[in-house]
């Protein structure tokens, strides 16, 4: 049968290669035309690439996480009929919806090789090196029984190794795992270990930790939720935005973004919060526009709006950008104290721990009190300790005192 080469298209906006972060087909598949066959990744979208003809896959670019320039081999395929064996261009990419990986389509059927066959009866002439075949013979193990996941389903040490694995289960035996997975990191956690790798080397962290009682506040945002039940329901993240809020008003230069290579500092008016938000491709970072300009319902509402967004993959870049200052939060898994890493460019970062019931001391006697540490870093070369000491105190007391964050400025 001929061959068709697939060639990596022109995904636009100048992108001259891409990362491969998905493959959804491998080296022997049937597909079909307009099938998927995987996905790249660049600066600002993940691309999928669909097959432009039906035929047997016989070729791949490469493994994730490698680079493919445009217009280079993507996939190889024998194709039926009397057409002349030559490259033809894809079809064109598919772009998704944000810079966060799309979900596998489903692949196409794959054509029965080496292993078992589709009825589950053992085959012929398995497909297998001869270190596998040497081993299943010391485990007194038939290949014929095992179904390969490798190249024209040639059985691997690693299908060999799952299968004595489930038969010593089986047998009550227990037995050693020597298996090791090699994980590629590719796409959305490559870029999430690039930035945090960044922000570490490039930026003096100091985190300054501070003890926060918000039972009252706790009471209030149950009030608010029971009284206004048609309205966004109330976290404490909308508190803290407004909050934060407050204390930029009185200590503007945490909201800011350090040019280091430049040596310039950009301290904006108006405070864009980023919310680290944790999602099944990885950590990405929402941003909360203008929250100056928002209520509490009006923050709640937009935070969730995004936090789902990010959440199902449909985030947009714009969306995902831009943030001045950030807020990092893991719920009810939050801890007694964390040491966040500051979202660079900016400044400082301020993480919640989870609300504990504690003893509290009031001057007479001990009393059940809702605590929460508030743990915060901060860019040692353009802040001082003493500022951000200032800072959490002021974030502090309104969380504190939650009718502040309501008097007018």
């Amino acid at each position: 049968m001929p061959e068709r080469v697939v060639k990596l298209p022109d995904i636009g906006e100048g992108v001259a290669e891409a990362e491969l972060v998905e493959w959804h087909v491998k080296v022997g598949d049937a597909v079909r035309e307009d099938t998927l066959l995987g996905a790249v990744m660049t600066d600002k979208a993940t691309v999928e690439v669909p097959s432009p003809a039906e035929g047997e896959i016989v070729w791949l670019a490469g493994k994730v996480g490698d680079v493919i320039a445009v217009g280079a081999d993507f996939v190889r395929l024998k194709v039926p009929g009397g057409a002349a064996e030559q490259p033809a261009a894809s079809q064109p990419a598919k772009p998704t919806a944000s810079a966060v990986p799309s979900e596998s389509a489903p692949k196409a059927p794959a054509r029965p090789h080496g292993g078992a066959t589709s009825n589950g009866a053992p085959h012929e002439r398995p497909l297998a090196a001869p270190a596998v075949r040497l081993r299943a013979r010391e485990a007194g193990v038939d290949l014929r029984h095992l179904k390969g996941s490798g190249p024209a389903g040639r059985i691997t040490h690693e299908d060999l190794d799952a299968y004595l694995a489930r038969s010593d289960s089986r047998n009550g035996r227990l037995r050693q795992n020597t298996q090791v997975t090699e994980i590629k990191i590719a796409g959305l956690r490559r870029k999430i270990a690039e930035k945090i790798s960044l922000a570490s080397t490039r930026i003096p962290h100091f985190t300054y930790v501070e003890e926060v009682d918000v039972t009252a506040l706790e009471e209030l945002r149950a009030t608010l939720n029971k009284d206004q039940p048609n309205k966004p329901r109330l976290t404490l993240l909308p508190f803290l935005m407004r909050a934060m809020v407050r204390a930029i008003d009185a200590y503007p230069q945490f909201n800011a973004r350090f040019d280091d290579e430049a040596g310039v500092i950009h301290q904006h008016a108006g405070v864009h919060i980023g919310v680290a938000t944790q999602t099944p491709s990885g950590l990405t970072v929402p941003v909360v526009r203008h929250a100056e300009a928002r209520d509490l319902w009006d923050s709640a509402a937009e935070l969730a709006r995004l936090s789902e967004a990010a959440r199902t993959g449909v985030a947009t870049r714009e969306e995902l950008t831009g943030s001045t200052i950030t807020i990092t939060s893991l719920g009810a898994l939050g801890g007694v104290v964390t040491t966040p890493i500051i979202n660079h460019p900016e400044v400082a970062i301020v993480g919640v721990n989870k609300i504990m019931v504690r003893p509290h001391w009031d001057g007479e006697a001990f009393v059940p009190r809702k605590m929460m540490n508030l743990s915060s870093s901060f860019d040692h070369r353009v802040i001082d300790g003493w500022d951000a000491a200032l800072f959490v105190q002021r974030i502090k007391s309104l969380l504190e005192t939650p009718a502040l964050i309501f008097i007018e400025r």
